[in-house]
């Protein structure tokens, strides 16, 4: 017997296979109108564990364990389709339907945005991208950001998500929930830090530099050939090239964008400071309401699971059955809640598909909670 016959064998096995899962699949169906007739909900914890324990305990000792991981996917479709049948719209999906129909064509080329720190930030950038022509505020912090569109003070709040090297600003992310705010488009900014300093200044009187900490933390190497220099963390980039121009010594120094020595009246004393020069950022632009525009590709969700084996397998289990690509997971500590996690997602799909609607109803079931930050276009 060589490979084309044995071959032969697994193709005859997987027909069969094929065609009773199909009708297990029909099965299922019919048992979950009998639960919709007899109020019964499509999650029976019993059954399925002693199911799995029946499988299991008959099953060849070496096929034990991969039954298991089967069956246990395998219910967690069946489960999937019955909750299309039982469970009522959720709220999330509802919210989003109207989101859609009520999102103007285009996203908007002019509007008053709020943005953190001061001109010249790497926001200000960000800005520019995603508006033709807008008109900038600028607040001391993040939560001032959100506080500006929530009052209605802005139509809009332009604010770091993410670092190609530093990774997520989470308190960006915590702001999004604790405000009931929503992602309605995103912007990647290459960012290039330079040592800017006043005239007169040279790289060796420099003793002081003043920076974000994410600024300083991307350009350690090159800082290291300064071991003279005392580094300060300030709220932004351009802030600190600001408050330099305003010292008017020649021995401090900023860590900031080219931009900034023009704007400040400095000159550069060393160009493209960073270690890795693949250094992107991404913004996003929020709003107090979702806003979702046509072209959108791009979801954010935040889960919290159950405390329990398998529970994120089951939320990752349902995205693969479904053909959606998770772009992002990053996980977070629960506060107050001991070795606990809640799960941040980016999770490419179109919103108008069927599977989208599916994911949004069954994310519902399978977790403690799930909070919608928005769909959105991520422009490059």
């Amino acid at each position: 017997m060589d490979i084309t016959d044995l071959r032969k064998e697994i193709d005859a096995v997987d027909a069969q296979l094929a065609a009773l899962l199909t009708e297990r699949m029909d099965i299922s169906k019919r048992i979950a109108v009998w639960k919709k007739e007899n109020g019964r909900p499509a999650l029976d914890t019993r059954r399925e564990r002693e199911k799995l324990a029946a499988l299991t305990s008959a099953a060849r000792e070496d096929m034990a364990q991969p039954l298991r991981v089967v069956y246990s996917l395998l219910f967690e479709l069946s489960r999937a389709e019955q909750n299309t049948l039982l469970q009522p719209e959720s709220q999330q999906l509802q919210m989003i339907r109207k989101a859609i129909a009520e999102t103007p064509q285009l996203f908007p080329e002019r509007a008053h945005v709020a943005c953190q720190g001061v001109e010249g930030a790497y926001s200000t950038a960000a800005c520019e991208k995603l508006f033709r022509a807008p008109e900038i505020t600028y607040l001391k912090s993040f939560e001032g950001v959100f506080s500006a569109i929530s009052s209605g003070l802005c139509d809009y709040g332009v604010l770091p998500i993410e670092n190609s090297t530093a990774g997520s600003v989470k308190q960006v992310y915590d702001l999004l929930i604790a405000n009931n705010c929503y992602i309605v488009r995103a912007a990647r900014i290459k960012i290039n830090h330079a040592l800017l300093a006043c005239p007169g200044a040279t790289v060796d009187s420099i003793r002081e530099i003043y920076s974000h900490e994410q600024a300083l933390s991307q350009c350690q190497s090159h800082l290291e050939q300064l071991p003279n220099a005392m580094l300060h963390a300030c709220s932004n980039t351009a802030a600190a090239a600001q408050m330099v121009a305003e010292m008017g010594r020649t021995d401090v120094a900023a860590l900031a964008s080219y931009h900034c020595a023009e704007l400040y009246g400095l000159r550069c004393l060393i160009p493209d400071m960073q270690d890795n020069d693949n250094n992107h950022t991404r913004f996003i632009c929020i709003a107090p309401r979702p806003e979702i525009y046509p072209g959108t590709n791009k979801t954010t969700l935040m889960l919290t699971v159950p405390h329990r084996p398998g529970a994120l397998y089951k939320v990752l289990a349902r995205l693969y059955c479904l053909g959606l690509n998770v772009q992002k997971l990053e996980s977070r500590p629960i506060p107050n809640r001991d070795f606990e996690f809640l799960f941040y997602f980016d999770i490419e799909s179109s919103i108008y598909s069927t599977d989208f609607e599916r994911m949004i109803s069954e994310l519902e079931e399978v977790c403690e909670e799930v909070h919608y930050l928005g769909s959105y276009l991520e422009i490059v």
